[in-house]
């Protein structure tokens, strides 16, 4: 154990040895942890930091902002004038995910699904 170690669970059991740690919120429950497991161990700790702080990787946000952008064109019909602009947004982000090798099946979707019904509507 370093000296940093030994100094931080010094302290840490004379805290205990006061009560300090008995009136936490959620004391007494058991922890939800984040899965992190596909994270490598060298990046665990920094990506924490990162999420605690509310940072997210750029792939995330990019996810992010298509599905807000998808959300938008279905509530806007293709004779709007805003229509042109957002379903142009979407489709850069599309392809700068498809370029980072993220599948954008999630922004497909619901036109599967309309594709099945149609096609269980008509019989064929």
């Amino acid at each position: 154990m370093s000296l940093v170690d030994e100094w931080a669970e010094r302290h840490i059991q004379q805290a205990q040895q006061r009560g300090e740690f008995e009136n936490l919120p959620g004391y007494g429950k058991p922890l939800t942890l984040d899965d992190d497991s596909a994270v490598p161990e060298d990046l665990r700790v920094g990506y924490r930091l990162l999420k605690n702080a509310g940072y997210i990787p750029a792939e995330l946000q990019d996810r992010k902002d298509a599905l807000q952008l998808a959300d938008l064109l279905q509530g806007v019909t293709e004779e709007d004038r805003q229509y042109q602009p957002i379903s142009a947004r979407l489709r850069l982000l599309e392809i700068k995910l498809q370029q980072a090798g993220l599948s954008t099946d999630f922004l497909h979707h619901g036109y599967q699904q309309r594709l099945q019904q149609h096609f269980l509507a008509s019989g064929k």
